[in-house]
């Protein structure tokens, strides 16, 4: 089944809320297994705060020596494995890229986020070398502005700099409390409390990324990018 990983060379990129949007996402209509394996085990959080559907399954693996047979248990078990990794460069890390069948590299449009995601981009062509078979990967940005004109001058600079040179998502998902209050809740974007503002948008937000996650999953999208 396929194996999606959410990696960074740096933390606080924005992979957590990411693999949490698209899994809650795609578990409306598919099996999903997320395996936390970051250390600071922040989906392992999520989970523990409120009832998931019972589309999702999550795990917890930091150990290089269990990875691989967790993703092998995963794929047994669900349609998609979402693998959230550590903030580093590490051979997990790369053991993880090696089995994947995509990966998603979130950056905020800050400077050290983009030297971060091509640091990232750099490791998944190495590890793609390594294991000699393609490895798509894409920059996902994270947290910007929900309307684009509010974007300051170096954001906007970063975010075309980065699409005009490595393979990106074109959408972005936004600053959004509904996002954020994920963390809080537990459960799925549908979950939220009422007193939540923007949970609307930030659904249809997120159906459009997992629409293009799956589009270049097919790979019929037109960048077809491999880092």
């Amino acid at each position: 089944m396929t194996v999606i990983a959410f990696a960074s060379t740096k933390g606080g990129a924005g992979k957590t809320t990411a693999t949490i949007v698209l899994g809650t996402t795609l578990a409306q209509q598919l099996t999903v297994t997320i395996i936390d394996a970051d250390p600071a085990a922040r989906v392992m959080d999520w989970a523990g705060q409120g009832p998931h559907s019972e589309n999702i399954h999550v795990v917890a693996c930091a150990d290089e020596r269990r990875i691989q047979q967790e993703i092998k248990d995963a794929q047994e078990r669900s349609q998609v494995v979402l693998v959230d990794l550590e903030g580093v460069a590490s051979r997990l890390n790369s053991f993880v890229i090696a089995k994947s069948d995509l990966v998603i590299v979130p950056m905020a449009d800050e400077q050290q986020d983009a030297k971060a995601a091509v640091e990232t981009l750099a490791q998944v062509k190495q590890d793609a070398e390594f294991a000699n078979r393609q490895i798509p990967a894409r920059v996902l940005f994270t947290r910007t502005q929900a309307l684009d004109q509010a974007k300051a001058r170096f954001r906007k600079m970063i975010n075309s700099s980065m699409r005009g040179n490595v393979p990106c998502f074109d959408t972005e998902l936004k600053d959004r409390g509904a996002f954020s209050n994920l963390h809080n809740t537990g459960g799925s974007l549908e979950d939220l409390p009422k007193s939540v503002s923007g949970v609307g948008k930030a659904m249809v937000n997120a159906k459009a990324f997992a629409a293009e996650v799956s589009k270049v999953l097919r790979g019929d999208d037109e960048q077809r990018g491999a880092a």
